[in-house]
């Protein structure tokens, strides 16, 4: 029978982006679920306060410093996670930055910048854990967007780095698909994170603005971050067993809804 439990005793899991919003969520939920946790982010202050939280609620969590878009950190981040745990089975591709602004004003090196984070990050990470996947099998859960396929204006490199996630994803499953490893792909819509409200806690928003982005969802809400968390350990778990290559939508209807009555 098939484990539909999502328990993931013994196992090993990296989340990246773990500092805030869904990848700390998800990295606690991990270790809720028996998962000895790797949280990786390039701010160390409160990756390492995410980390002793998690520890203090009687999991096991290690923090490490690195940018997921350059090749030594992510050397480093993977070496690190077999000194002090010696396998790895789970890899959340999370971290993720956005920057602004029509795509023939944008700066050059922002757009190289969300490029290099959003989408060959997600490349260098998947790369660097294949490899130890490969000797006892595992899975990929990576993170794209709804705006990879309805965007707004100003979001080019954000829009072209989340899209390219969703066509990596199919092709890294298809690379594994015979070997053990699953790669699948989730698309979260409008969630309760530091991203969403543009850097600011949701506290620091004005409430109307707050209605406006909860109306703007069919199901009249946005997400807290715990819902995106449950939806990535359901890719990451036996219970999806027979899924790779596959995106999975949590939008709560966004992209299910026509934006005109005309």
């Amino acid at each position: 029978m098939v484990d539909v439990s999502l328990r993931f005793d013994g196992q090993v899991a990296i989340v990246t982006g773990a500092t805030s919003g869904i990848g700390r969520a998800t990295a606690q939920l991990f270790a809720e679920r028996g998962a000895a946790v790797v949280l990786v982010g390039r701010r160390a202050e409160p990756g390492e306060q995410a980390a002793a939280a998690i520890r203090a609620a009687g999991g096991t969590a290690t923090f490490v410093a690195a940018d997921v878009s350059d090749r030594a950190q992510v050397a480093h981040m993977v070496d690190t996670t077999l000194q002090r745990f010696g396998r790895v089975d789970l890899l959340f591709n999370n971290a993720g930055i956005s920057s602004g602004g029509l795509f023939w004003e944008q700066p050059i090196d922002q757009w190289e910048q969300t490029i290099g984070v959003n989408l060959i990050g997600h490349y260098l990470c998947a790369r660097a854990v294949v490899p130890h996947l490969l000797e006892r099998g595992g899975a990929i859960v990576n993170m794209a967007s709804v705006l990879a396929y309805a965007t707004m204006r100003g979001l080019t490199a954000y829009t072209a780095s989340k899209a390219g996630i969703i066509g990596l994803t199919r092709a890294m499953a298809l690379d594994l698909a015979d070997r053990g490893v699953r790669v699948n792909c989730i698309v979260p819509g409008s969630v309760d994170t530091p991203m969403m409200w543009e850097g600011k806690d949701r506290s620091d928003v004005p409430p109307s603005i707050q209605r406006e982005a909860a109306e703007a969802v069919p199901m009249g809400r946005v997400a807290p971050p715990e819902e995106i968390a449950t939806a990535v350990l359901f890719l990451a778990s036996p219970a999806a067993s027979l899924i790779t290559g596959t995106v999975l939508i949590a939008d709560g209807g966004l992209l299910a809804r026509i934006a005109t009555n005309y």
